[in-house]
């Protein structure tokens, strides 16, 4: 999984002194929430250099006050809605070639791989079906499940909302290792879920941490800074990794909402380079750059191994722009209103435009290939999309 954060009208601030938590929103609503406070920018023509096009389209159901975004495994598109009823789509057709009941409400959408697919409930329950819609176990975790399960080398891996990150057998759904580690008092409820790649689980935590976690027994193979927190008050003192990092490959990055976005050595998490930059958004990346949206929705390209800036394309303020995909030539971005913006890689110049349904994209397009993407809308709608 890539990216996928966030977070628009599903996250919030929480304050957890004592038991219980309390959700502080008041100084977040010009960032948080499905009806900015701030006005979007207003979109203005462009000169349109690509050609976008639909390829595709089909509806899951809304989100509700989650976050959800599709999965891709081979040719399949799975894509579900706070109902839990996920629909397969031919990646390249669009027609539902498998569909998933889970029974209950969702809260952590979907994931996909090695024959299984996964599904979070508030409950703290990890739900394990065959593709073809057959359940197969689930497991209890400690608290909601907010992002998507992860499978890879027979393991599914998953994060509760307290923080802890748990290694669960793919076949049983039996508990192999978990993950804990104190949070500071307050922090960003995230959407934000964990990557694993090479045999490692990276995963993003408040206070600005970056872990890598073995996947086979959960064993911590570093635990480094990317954002210190700084300030006065304990509302300016927030600094979460609210996006998932990106490993690109002997180094990993993320970035931090009130923070840095920061580069790392992958095998000791020796910091590379950092920049000061607010996301909660997140980043990509390509053969040359790094791409992070920041938190007055403008999108930045960085020489991705010094950190050097090399365009900002601010004209979307306000605009809750998800994180970008870069595509090819492009950089892909969705919007609090539901379009679709391309930006050319070299300069940040928009190249094209398409409109959804109306309704916000929260996270980063999913890449199907070398030029075509897939979006969800908070209100269900996917669109397949090819960018020429």
């Amino acid at each position: 999984m890539t990216t996928r954060f966030l977070l628009t009208a599903c996250v919030a601030v929480i304050l957890a002194p004592l038991a219980g938590c309390e959700t502080i929103s008041n100084a977040y609503d010009r960032t948080f929430g499905s009806a900015p406070v701030l006005k979007p920018a207003e979109l203005t023509p462009i000169k349109t250099t690509a050609a976008l096009k639909v390829l595709w389209q089909g509806g899951v159901g809304p989100a509700e006050k989650h976050v959800f975004f599709p999965a891709v495994s081979g040719n399949v598109v799975y894509a579900t809605g706070a109902g839990g009823n996920v629909t397969g789509f031919n990646a390249t057709a669009g027609n539902p070639v498998s569909r998933v009941e889970a029974g209950q409400r969702i809260s952590g959408g979907v994931g996909a791989g090695g024959g299984l697919v996964l599904l979070g409930t508030a409950k703290g329950e990890v739900l394990a079906f065959e593709r073809g819609g057959k359940a197969l176990w689930k497991a209890q975790l400690s608290g909601e499940v907010l992002a998507p399960p992860e499978t890879q080398e027979g393991a599914v891996i998953a994060r509760a909302g307290d923080g802890r990150v748990y290694g669960l057998d793919a076949v049983t759904g039996k508990r192999k290792w978990v993950y804990q580690r104190s949070t500071p008092a307050l922090s960003v409820r995230t959407h934000a879920g964990l990557v694993v790649e090479r045999g490692a689980v990276f995963v993003g935590f408040p206070g600005g941490r970056l872990v890598a976690l073995a996947l086979s027994n959960g064993n911590i193979g570093w635990d480094s800074v990317v954002a210190l927190p700084r300030g006065t008050t304990e509302l300016e003192r927030v600094s979460d990794i609210t996006s998932l990092p990106v490993v690109d490959g002997a180094q990993v990055c993320a970035v931090a909402f009130q923070g840095r976005v920061a580069c790392l050595d992958a095998s000791r998490g020796t910091v590379l380079w950092a920049r000061d930059i607010s996301s909660l958004a997140g980043l990509s990346v390509d053969a040359r750059y790094l791409y992070v949206t920041d938190d007055k929705s403008a999108v930045v390209a960085l020489d991705k191994s010094s950190g050097a800036s090399i365009w900002r394309q601010d004209r979307l303020l306000n605009r809750q722009v998800s994180a970008p995909l870069a595509l090819g030539r492009y950089v892909v971005v969705g919007d609090v209103e539901g379009y679709v913006h391309v930006l050319s890689r070299d300069d940040g110049a928009f190249a094209a435009r398409i409109s959804t349904d109306g309704s916000a994209i929260s996270v980063a397009p999913v890449a199907l290939d070398s030029n075509s993407f897939v979006v969800q809308t908070r209100n269900g709608g996917v669109f397949a999309i090819s960018v020429q």
